[in-house]
């Protein structure tokens, strides 16, 4: 995944919601980013009590995608989504979860959500979530937020695996 860096000049003074955006992508792709190159074992490796995995923050992020662009926004239940009912289970990971597999889910929900938002502007509200009516800008904060979180836990988990692999060559 490729995207306008935050850091280009022509950012800077973009119309607000576009710098949502790609503040947004530059963290999707982020996380997207941290699985690339990792053995199947490596991006399973737990190293934290937590459920906390890389192939899980990804996976995780794809639920997050799910519950504030589809959910929130379409107001369709969890199960017709076909997301876990709760953010800890979107940790879980099953056999059939692979680097490839949980990537093109995640890159597959963050395009599901720029087409979900594209005719919405930020002070519209949207009304599938359980705190009730909120604005699309409350909603990009919140995704926000979360991401640059979990972007935060990819980096060092990922440095503890590589450190660890060129520590053991």
């Amino acid at each position: 995944m490729v995207f306008n860096s935050t850091t280009e000049p022509s950012v800077f003074h973009a119309a607000f919601r576009d710098q949502f955006e790609i503040f947004l992508d530059e963290h999707r792709s982020a996380l997207y980013d941290s699985l690339n190159g990792l053995t199947e074992e490596q991006a399973r490796r737990s190293l934290v009590p937590s459920k906390t995995t890389l192939l899980g923050l990804v996976k995780h992020a794809t639920f997050v995608e799910k519950v504030w662009f589809d959910e929130a926004i379409t107001c369709r239940p969890r199960s017709e989504i076909g997301i876990p009912d709760s953010p800890d289970e979107s940790f879980d990971l099953h056999d059939d979860d692979t680097v490839a597999s949980v990537q093109g889910a995640h890159q597959q929900a963050c395009a599901a959500s720029r087409r979900a938002t594209e005719k919405l502007t930020l002070d519209d509200l949207v009304r599938g979530n359980r705190r009730g009516p909120l604005p699309l800008r409350w909603v990009y904060l919140h995704t926000l937020r979360e991401l640059a979180q979990h972007c935060g836990h990819a980096e060092i988990l990922r440095e503890q695996i590589i450190g660890d692999t060129m520590r053991h060559g």
